[in-house]
């Protein structure tokens, strides 16, 4: 996210939602450290692998971050999927 923030201006008040993103992102990363278990059960209940980050977006960060022109088609693709599921 931080490379699609680095590719061109934003509306201040996305820039504002995209931080709080980030935020969380990096709670959630110390809550891992800290607390484990919890993400394993999340993990394992939802078969996502190790390499994901369980977080919870509001409706407006998740449109903030998915209206990122530079947002990677992975990423995108699995945001627009949590979305509709």
């Amino acid at each position: 996210m931080q490379a699609a923030l680095d590719g061109g201006p934003v509306h201040p008040v996305v820039a504002v939602h995209l931080a709080e993103v980030l935020t969380e992102l990096h709670v959630a990363a110390a809550r891992e450290i800290v607390w484990p278990a919890p993400i394993t059960r999340v993990r394992r209940a939802t078969g996502w692998s190790a390499d994901v980050l369980p977080v919870r977006l509001s409706a407006v960060e998740l449109a903030s971050v998915l209206s990122l022109p530079g947002l990677a088609t992975v990423a995108r693709d699995a945001l627009a999927a949590g979305r509709s599921a």
